[in-house]
């Protein structure tokens, strides 16, 4: 069992902690192992989501840290941002994705699949803080190679980049496809399949061969 005072200290050190802090720190701060700060952080959590607290303690980025709950969101919005605007863009958020599912990846291979010049995106996203430099390709030119921070796991509160969801979901199925091309059509199914085949009746299949019609022929 958990020294008293242990849980009361990993909540001390996590409210005034500016980012998450992994276990095997809090565990040197309150002079006990990795494995026992795990069930302290995961017995606080399961206590703060059942009184509907407005902060939970999350596990982000490899370790922890107290952050707002999500049904909140909406009232901290309105005292952080204050009327201003600081979302991303829609070509910051697409050139973000990019790197984020296909990092370690170079500035030239983004532009390739965004089909567009994407320097000036890639530094907004390194003023943000949410990729940085991670590696060198071994190649000729050696471009430099880009990923994503412990700060965007903690934006999006995840502990690991295999936490992002597979790109599959993101793909419509076969059914849906087809779907969209019925609804985009100007002309119903039922229109274009009747004109097909009235302009079948009206082509003679010999003329249409190229073949000489035997009644007139001598």
């Amino acid at each position: 069992m958990a020294a008293d005072h242990i849980p009361p200290a990993l909540e001390a050190i996590l409210l005034v902690a500016e980012e998450p802090l992994p276990s095997q720190l809090l565990a040197q701060l309150v002079g006990t192992t990795p494995d026992e700060v795990d069930e302290i952080c995961e017995s606080l959590a399961r206590e703060y989501e059942r009184d509907g607290r407005g902060f939970v303690l999350a596990r982000v980025a490899g370790g922890y840290r107290y952050q707002t709950a999500t049904d909140q969101a909406p009232y901290v919005e309105r005292f952080v941002l204050d009327g201003q605007s600081t979302r991303l863009s829609a070509a910051a958020l697409e050139t973000l994705a990019v790197v984020a599912y296909k990092q370690p990846v170079s500035r030239n291979q983004i532009a390739s699949i965004r089909g567009v010049n994407v320097d000036g995106v890639m530094r907004t996203l390194q003023q943000r803080g949410y990729v940085d430099e991670v590696a060198r390709d071994p190649g000729p030119g050696q471009a430099v190679l880009y990923g994503t921070t412990p700060t965007f796991l903690e934006r999006l509160g995840l502990d690991s980049v295999s936490d992002l969801p597979p790109l599959g979901e993101f793909f419509p199925t076969t059914d849906v496809v087809e779907a969209l091309e019925r609804g985009l059509r100007v002309v119903p199914d039922e229109v274009v399949i009747a004109e097909a085949g009235a302009d079948a009746e009206e082509v003679d299949p010999a003329t249409e061969s190229g073949e000489p019609d035997e009644a007139g022929s001598s």
